[in-house]
């Protein structure tokens, strides 16, 4: 059986890259057929990254089936993940973020979670040796991840191990990593064709505090002003959202990549509470900017109260 290698939902480069990267690796090295698929639509920025080094974005999967073996990347959240995923057959998580807890699987299988900024760099680590098969393009994509996830090592989630690995790759595919990182971000900012739903959709994910449910939504940009143009319009959006995707409120965090802060949309007093209570901020409109935060993963969500 062919093994389908997928990330989380609302799909970002990592968990776009990270499958082909490691659907690569089972079937060209191990000789174990794999292919990768997609939990939805990913964003711009993945979608110029998969272009940029000749690959075809994977498919689009609703579900998964019944005994289906597959591997899990970038993620080990049930909430992110098919809602079959119980009664699949995961053979193996490889990730970078804290261990949830609620996914039951078949029998024992190999989890490998590092504290390590992107699961690009996990995976290079366990590749160990046959790291030096990689094709230029499955290097592009390794690096693409790993710029995006450091936010080319803006990020406080970015190793040592992390930077290394991307110079290494950058030097060996003959790029200037401020040039490429610079074109990556430039796709990421242009959220133009976008509706206010898919953006507070776009890099989202759920997560519980003290029995209120958010849906966390981070947009990283160099062009800021673009999203908050519309401030009004999404703000007015959060609760028609919040409502279809069953969450009690929306949160959305708009990371300033070159000024290293984020503002927070501030729609109501529960989030002003979240505001005060989570980064000891002041809130007097409806917005807020927080210096200094740039990781919904090492920042935010370990940070939010109610």
């Amino acid at each position: 059986m062919t093994t389908l290698v997928f990330g989380h939902k609302a799909p970002d480069t990592d968990s776009t890259g990270a499958p082909l990267i490691w659907a690569w690796y089972l079937s060209q090295v191990k000789g174990e057929p794999a292919e990768a698929r997609l939990l939805g639509d990913p964003n711009t920025e993945a979608k110029f990254v998969a272009d940029r080094w000749g690959f075809a974005l994977p498919p689009v999967m609703d579900d998964i089936a019944d005994g289906q073996s597959c591997v899990i990347v970038d993620t080990n959240n049930p909430a992110e993940l098919p809602a079959n995923i119980a009664n699949a057959d995961v053979t193996a998580i490889i990730d970078h973020h804290k261990l949830t807890g609620g996914l039951e699987t078949r029998s024992p299988i190999d989890v490998t979670i590092r504290p390590l900024a992107c699961t690009v760099t996990v995976m290079h680590q366990m590749m160990g040796s046959d790291a030096a098969k990689m094709p230029a393009p499955i290097k592009g994509l390794m690096l693409s991840c790993i710029l995006s996830d450091t936010l080319e090592f803006r990020s406080p989630t970015t190793t040592d191990t992390d930077k290394a690995l991307a110079e290494a790759l950058a030097a060996d595919l003959g790029l200037s990593i401020p040039d490429f990182a610079a074109e990556m971000f430039a796709a990421k900012s242009d959220v133009s064709a976008f509706s206010d739903a898919e953006l507070l959709r776009m890099d989202s994910k759920e997560y519980a505090v003290d029995g209120v449910t958010f849906r966390v939504s981070v947009l990283e940009t160099t062009a800021p002003g673009i999203v908050l143009d519309r401030k009004a319009s999404l703000i007015a959006t959060m609760g028609q959202v919040a409502t279809e995707d069953g969450v009690d409120q929306v949160l959305l965090f708009v990371v300033d990549i070159l000024n290293e802060e984020a503002t927070l949309l501030v729609p109501n007093d529960l989030v002003k509470g979240v505001a005060e209570k989570s980064f000891g901020a002041t809130v007097s409109g409806d917005s807020v900017v927080l210096p200094g935060v740039m990781s919904r993963k090492k920042q935010i969500i370990p940070a939010l109260k109610v």
